[in-house]
């Protein structure tokens, strides 16, 4: 059973070059962390606030000793359709009646095990989360198995900004339509999930949809220019979380800025200083070569990031 009561006792270029056209060494900066092997069976850094997600090296201990409900799902990318979608869905442990829903869409890297501890957090936070793997089909069909970083950012240029759409859809509907949801939900996502929150807001996404935030990740930019048209195309609240060590979208954040605000859009933008791409999952575990001024950066971005995502979907899923 799903009901709340109980789960106390749950465009290919585009897609690439929206997420990082190649600075590479923000990048590779990020999968390094995210691949490293963590030495003297250390599983995370000093900071492991449990008011905030885990990094990535404590995600698959924060699951393991999470007490609400998490299962995979398989669900439809579109009604009627042959193909399957795997998601990784995760109820709070609440008395409310109807809870909102919060997908929450992966990185390059595909659906880890650090973003499912991220649902597990929205979750913990009070909300239905939903963790959609947009890979489903390009890799033959569902699976919980998870991927490597590389195969994951092989496979991913062959899911355009249409299937991504459709995926976020499918896996809102699905949460939407549980007995113990509310008819709202919001976007959240990282890298290549940062750039998928706002082409989703330009697609106006499906019934219920109240807005996003894109953690590093930016809408279409050409040449360094933020396509006009697409972001007029935006009617939703829309937050833009980056840290200032990912030049290209820092670079794009005035003009995006500036563009909103004439359009009349919702739009925050905040550039952490000192932090990297890929802040929220870093956070200060090891890497190489050690970079400790980095990782207090990246720890305090994550503590002013993850409650004013809160605040946003508290105030737009109300």
């Amino acid at each position: 059973m799903r009901m709340h009561g109980l789960l106390a006792c749950s465009l290919a270029a585009f897609a690439l070059a929206a997420c990082h056209r190649p600075n590479a060494d923000e990048h590779m900066a990020h999968m390094g962390v995210a691949d490293m092997a963590v030495p003297n069976g250390s599983t995370a850094g000093a900071q492991q606030d449990m008011a905030l997600p885990p990094s990535n090296n404590g995600a698959a201990a924060r699951l393991a000793a999470s007490p609400r409900h998490g299962e995979w799902m398989k669900i439809a990318w579109e009604p009627g359709s042959s193909d399957s979608l795997m998601a990784w869905i995760v109820y709070p442990s609440t008395t409310n009646a109807k809870t909102p829903v919060v997908v929450v869409v992966h990185e390059i890297f595909g659906l880890s095990t650090w973003v499912r501890g991220v649902a597990d957090q929205v979750a913990a936070d009070g909300f239905i989360a939903i963790a959609p793997d947009l890979v489903s089909r390009v890799r033959g069909g569902p699976s919980t198995q998870e991927l490597s970083g590389d195969s994951a950012r092989k496979l991913i240029a062959g899911v355009n900004t249409t299937e991504r759409n459709k995926g976020i859809t499918a896996a809102a509907r699905y949460a939407m339509s549980q007995p113990a949801a509310a008819p709202r939900y919001a976007v959240i996502g990282y890298c290549w999930g940062g750039s998928t929150v706002w082409a989703h807001a330009v697609s106006g996404g499906t019934t219920g949809y109240v807005g996003g935030v894109a953690f590093y990740g930016a809408p279409y930019i050409d040449n360094g220019i933020p396509n006009a048209d697409s972001l007029r195309k935006i009617t939703k609240p829309i937050v833009l979380l980056s840290g200032a060590k990912d030049t290209r979208i820092g670079t794009a954040m005035p003009a995006i800025d500036s563009m909103m605000k004439a359009m009349g859009k919702s739009y925050t933008g905040v550039n952490y200083p000192g932090a990297a791409h890929g802040f929220l999952r870093i956070q200060d575990d090891p890497k190489t070569p050690p970079d400790e001024a980095e990782n207090k950066a990246n720890v305090a971005a994550t503590k002013d990031a993850w409650p004013r995502t809160l605040a946003f979907l508290r105030q737009n899923l109300r």
